[in-house]
This record gives C-alpha cells, sequence and structure tokens, in this order.
C-alpha cells in the first residue's frame, strides 16, 4: 500500500476541483474566519476520502490487469498447444523444426520435426518458392488450406474438410437434364403393324427403365422416339465412368430383334442451376449428336465443353430425297439472290473437296451468277494437280482464283460455300467466313465441336460417302438448267471414288446412284484412275514409314516416321489405308513431321475402332473410320506417347 500511496498522482480533474475550492475557501476566511475554519475541516476530510477512493481502484485495476494478464498467456499457451489449428515452424533447407500437438497427431510413428515439408506435400514447398500465400492439399483424408508466412517461417493448418464436403455434395446434387432419342425409330416402325410397333415401344421402355432405376434417374418418355431422364452431377459422373454401357447394351439387345439396326442417342445438359439453361444445353448436345450420326452421348456445360461417347456403329443412311430436294432450292435461291459466290474446301484439298467445289461451281454458273473457287493451286498434292492441269485448257480455269484475289472481291452480299468440312481453322481462307453474314456449310463428317459460327443454310449428312456424292443430288435436282462436261462429270467421280476406296467403304445405294448419274454424263473412270495413279517417289516414301511400322494391342499398326523427316499429307493417308489393308489389322495410325512444322497424325479403322473419338481427343476429326489431326509444339515420339495414352483409354476404359 505504502508503494501504492508514493506512486499515487491524483487525476487533472481532481486538482482543478480543488484548486477551485481553495480559492473559495480563500475568500470564506477573509470574510468570516470562523465560518473558513469550519470549511478548511470539511474540504480536509474530503479530500482524504478521495485520495483513499482512488487508490483502491488503482489497487483494483492492478490486481485485474494482472489476472487478465495470466489469463491471456495461459489462453495463448492453450490455443498453441491444444487448438483444432495446426502450426508448423521450418529453417530454411524447408525442414519441419516444431509443430504444435495437433499438427503431430497425423504422423503414424514418432514426429514430423527433422522431416522435410515434402512429408506433406510437395505442392507446398514449391508455393513457398513461388511466394504464394496459400496453397491445398490431402492429409489423412483431411482437407487442409495452408497459411504461408514466409518472413517468419511459419505455416497454419487450417481443416477444411468439412467446408470440402459440403461443397462436393452441392456440386454432386446439382440438376442435370437429358434428352434420349431414339435414331431411326421411323424407319424401323413404318413397315410393323400395331402389335409389333407396341412390342417394340414396351421392349424399349422395358430397357431403359431398368437402366434408369439401376442409376437412380427419373426417365419420362415425351414423344414415340423422345425420353427425358432427369439425375444429378453425381449421377452423371457415374456414366461416364461406365462409358454409358446402356449404348452396347440396347444395340445388341435390339440388334437381336429381327436384325432391326435401332440406336439411341443422348444430349446432356449440366453445370447450371437454371433448368431452362439445362434444357437448351440438352437440346444443343442432342443436335449435336445426331449431326455426327447418332448412336453416340454428347454432353455440354455453359462454357461450351463438350465430351463424347459411344459412336461405334457407322451411321446407318437414313437421309431422304426430299430433303437433298428442298437443299437444292434453298441453295439456288440463296444463289440468285447474292451478289457473288465463292466457294473453297478445306486446307491441303484432296479430290472430294475440289470435285464438289466444282459441282457447286457448276451450279451457280447455270443460274447465271458470278462464282469462283478459292484454291492455292501451288498447295495441292500430286493427284489433285493432275485434276487441275486438266482444267487448265476449260473455260472454268478462269473461275479459280487465290485466297487474296478472294479477299479482295468478296463483299457484304457475297455468298460463302463451305465443302467438304465445317470446322473454320482449316479452311482454305477463313478471313473470307468474316466477310460476309450469308454461308452455307455442305459436308459428309460427322459434326465436331468447332463449327462455323452462324451459317445461313448447312447440310451435313454423316451417312453420305463424300460430299461429292452430296453435290452430285444437288446438281440432279436442277437438271437440265446444270449441265456437266465430261471432265466435270469426272472430277465429281473422283471424289467419290477417293473417299469411298473405290467403292469398298462407306458406300450405300444413294453412292451408286450418285455414280451412274455421273457416268451417264460421260464421267470416265480410266481418268479416274489416272488422276488417282501412284507417284514412284511417294511410293518409295509410303514404303519406308511401312518398314517403321509396330503392331499395338495385336490388331492395331502404328507407323512413326524418323524424327526430322517430313512427309506431305497424301503419303501419311495413303500409308495409313495400305497398312489397314493389312491382315489381322482392325486400325492403322501414320504419325510423321510435315513440311509446316508440325505433326500430322492420319488414323483409318476398319469399323470396329472409332478412330474418330480418339483423333478428336488430340484436336482432329473425321469419320468413325477415316479421320486425322495436327498437333503442334510436339516431337513426333511425344504424339506417339500421347496417342498410344488414348488408345490405351478408349480401348481399355470401355469406349469400344
Amino acid at each position: 500500500m505504502r508503494n501504492t500511496i508514493e506512486k499515487y498522482s491524483p487525476s487533472m480533474h481532481i486538482i482543478l476541483i480543488y484548486l477551485i475550492a481553495f480559492i473559495l475557501l480563500g475568500f470564506t476566511w477573509f470574510l468570516q474566519w470562523i465560518l473558513g475554519l469550519v470549511m478548511t475541516i470539511l474540504l480536509g476530510l474530503s479530500l482524504y476520502y478521495t485520495i483513499r477512493q482512488e487508490q483502491r481502484e488503482i489497487v483494483e485495476q492492478e490486481k485485474y490487469i494482472m489476472t487478465l494478464s495470466h489469463r491471456v498467456r495461459k489462453v495463448g499457451e492453450e490455443a498453441l498447444l491444444e487448438m483444432p489449428v495446426g502450426i508448423l515452424l521450418y529453417n530454411d533447407a524447408f525442414e519441419i523444426e516444431w509443430v504444435n500437438p495437433y499438427l503431430n497427431q497425423f504422423v503414424k510413428e514418432g514426429t514430423f520435426v527433422g522431416k522435410s515439408l515434402d512429408v506433406f506435400s510437395k505442392d507446398i514447398i514449391t508455393a513457398i518458392k513461388e511466394d504464394k500465400p496459400k496453397v491445398n492439399f490431402y492429409l489423412e483424408d483431411c482437407h487442409f488450406a495452408v497459411t504461408i508466412k514466409k518472413e517468419e517461417r511459419l505455416l497454419y493448418f487450417l481443416d477444411q474438410t468439412k467446408q470440402v464436403k459440403i461443397q462436393h455434395h452441392y456440386n454432386n446434387v446439382k440438376p442435370v437434364l437429358g434428352i434420349i432419342y431414339l435414331d431411326n425409330y421411323d424407319e424401323t416402325t413404318k413397315t410393323m403393324d400395331d402389335t409389333g410397333r407396341s412390342q417394340l415401344n414396351s421392349h424399349v421402355t422395358s430397357i431403359l427403365n431398368k437402366w434408369s432405376n439401376h442409376y437412380g434417374i427419373y426417365l419420362k418418355r415425351i414423344s414415340q422416339d423422345r425420353f427425358l431422364a432427369v439425375l444429378n452431377q453425381q449421377i452423371l459422373e457415374a456414366l461416364e465412368k461406365s462409358k454409358f454401357e446402356i449404348l452396347d447394351e440396347f444395340r445388341e439387345l435390339i440388334l437381336d430383334n429381327n436384325n432391326v439396326p435401332l440406336t439411341i442417342s443422348f444430349g446432356i445438359g449440366h453445370r447450371s442451376n437454371q433448368l431452362t439453361v439445362l434444357g437448351e444445353l440438352a437440346q444443343s448436345s442432342l443436335d449435336l449428336a445426331l449431326g455426327r450420326g447418332g448412336d453416340q452421348v454428347v454432353i455440354k456445360d455453359t462454357e461450351g465443353k463438350v465430351r463424347f461417347f459411344g459412336g461405334k456403329t457407322n451411321p446407318m443412311e437414313k437421309r431422304t430425297r426430299v430433303r437433298a430436294r428442298v437443299i437444292s432450292n434453298a441453295l439456288k435461291q440463296l444463289m440468285v439472290e447474292s451478289e457473288q459466290v465463292f466457294i473453297m474446301g478445306h486446307q491441303s484439298p484432296d479430290m472430294d473437296s475440289v470435285g464438289s467445289a466444282i459441282g457447286i461451281l457448276k451450279m451457280a454458273l447455270a443460274n447465271e451468277i458470278e462464282a469462283f473457287i478459292v484454291l492455292d493451286v501451288n498447295e495441292l498434292n500430286f493427284g489433285v494437280s493432275r485434276l487441275i492441269q486438266e482444267f487448265k485448257d476449260t473455260e472454268l480455269w478462269d473461275y479459280i482464283i487465290s485466297p487474296d484475289q478472294a479477299i479482295e472481291l468478296v463483299t457484304k452480299g457475297s455468298l460463302i460455300v463451305v465443302v467438304d468440312t465445317h470446322r473454320p481453322s482449316i479452311v482454305i481462307e477463313s478471313r473470307l467466313l468474316n466477310k460476309t453474314d450469308h454461308i452455307v456449310v455442305i459436308d459428309h463428317h460427322r459434326r465436331g465441336e468447332e463449327f462455323i459460327e452462324d451459317p445461313t443454310l448447312v447440310y451435313m449428312e454423316p451417312y453420305a460417302s463424300s460430299t461429292a456424292e452430296l453435290v452430285t443430288e444437288l446438281i440432279e435436282y436442277q437438271a437440265p438448267l446444270v449441265k456437266l462436261s465430261r471432265l466435270e462429270a469426272t472430277a465429281l467421280l473422283a471424289g467419290i471414288v477417293v473417299d469411298t476406296k473405290n467403292f469398298n467403304f462407306r458406300t450405300g445405294s444413294r453412292t451408286f446412284d450418285a455414280a451412274s448419274y455421273l457416268r451417264s454424263k460421260g464421267a470416265d473412270t480410266i481418268l479416274v484412275q489416272n488422276f488417282l495413279k501412284d507417284d514412284l517417289e511417294d511410293f518409295i516414301k509410303r514404303s519406308h514409314l511401312i518398314e517403321r511400322t509396330t503392331i499395338y494391342k495385336n490388331n492395331i499398326a502404328i507407323a512413326v516416321a524418323e524424327p526430322g523427316q517430313t512427309f506431305n499429307s497424301v503419303v501419311i493417308a495413303q500409308t495409313a489405308d495400305t497398312l489397314l489393308g493389312m491382315r489381322n489389322i482392325l486400325a492403322s495410325f501414320v504419325i510423321s513431321e510435315r513440311s509446316d512444322q508440325r505433326i500430322g497424325i492420319s488414323a483409318r479403322s476398319a469399323g470396329d475402332i472409332n478412330v474418330q473419338l480418339i483423333m478428336e481427343q488430340m484436336g482432329g476429326g473425321g469419320h468413325l473410320s477415316n479421320a486425322a489431326t495436327q498437333l503442334e509444339n510436339i516431337s513426333v515420339q511425344e504424339a506417339y506417347q500421347q496417342l498410344i495414352e488414348i488408345i490405351d483409354q478408349s480401348i481399355e476404359g470401355g469406349n469400344e
């Protein structure tokens, strides 16, 4: 208490009050000394009481502060040692110097002290070096968010397992909408009586109901050939893991029923909480699946990412003559309304691309519309170059222009017709697509994720053997207005012959009808064979590639060119065709460097393996039995390893 009194100093407000009191007391003594004496005694007592009271308060405050400090130190020690937050100190060598008991409980034996931070995760050291404030990792089924204090060499481990589980559950229960379509229901049932149709409907519904009940999917038939499926993200992931085995099961069961090749397609929309958006994504996915020939699943999200499953069967020919006539009339109308027509195919054009372009040119000229074929005659393979040389002495030669000339001539009122491709990245001159709003796409390839934006008219038939076949049918519906010369008919026939490998692949009755029509117009099969004759140098190159062929998984032939050796796309494609003709070979792949510094891969299949899906995963596309891709910034060996991994995923994962 003595120390407290010695340390005591009255507050300023008390000093001020007593100063005023002493001044008043002085006046009182001057006026009335007896009253002043009484007041002095009272003031002294008041001063003594005030000082004692303040001393008591100071003592109590000091006791409270001492108690609070002790409690704070105790809480800090308990928080450091017992709070469910991991705390770690490390040294300059990223070795653990100290951990609190909470974090040390995750070590099975001994302690973390003395070990590298890699014992938790290699990402921690990387994050420290890159000055990242936080990093996430899993430890013993717990998800930790690590806060990094680099200057103090201190790490805080926050357990976020519950939050991650809640987020995971939220993502799992997000709604997913799907539309299931019976691809060729009308064609299958048109010859059936009511009893047969009823039995087929019952059989189809039974298969789909059994499948949906197994996965917990709500399924509702909304028309004769459509079903609506409601599921969630977790169920969708399970379906993807199974590679949508319902496609195989459905196809096999239905094929046994009177040998009717009835298949189904799925359009699925996900990753949105808005049902209207999911519905639009599902319909868009279904359109894409049908545009690729059906018998497959297409999954699309709000970011435009697309995944494909199935597509193992060759598309059935189900296009009608009515559709061809409607497209022919619509194309004619667009040509008449345009100022001029520009026709172009894909880069490194083949016979199908050039032949179909010539057919469209004849249609435009027959309707008295100025038209041009956009072609770089300096970038043609030997066979196409022979065909173009034949046209030098004809009037059509004047209608072949370079891409630069086309850019100068095109106007806003022009019509662009793209043949034998639908991918804007591989057309001969992509700048033309931005010069006009009127674009027509005519193609026979299965539709891919990349597509020309907002075309005015689309005629895509993956059931056709070639674009030349489609164009020939369009010409038939404008005859006798369109008159083909012998050379022009031969060019179209050459396109069909090349894409069907002399009528051995992807041929239907309409293919032979188109070939018959062209023959009636004078198409010369001998001239076609002259166009397609091998050059000796190309034959030697092809033989060299075949020598470097290895057999993978007993029935897949893969030829890899030597690093530094370049081959053109024609030689690569011809080599793949040759390898496919070998006994017991179900698919062939040829990998080689190209003169444009890219890696080219050409793929062929006998139909059992879908090479289109494999090439799409490498940025390419094509048909089930004929596909290709081009890769940049990669070596031949790296391309080979990537191809092997995708083949393994496709075959072992259940795609094939």
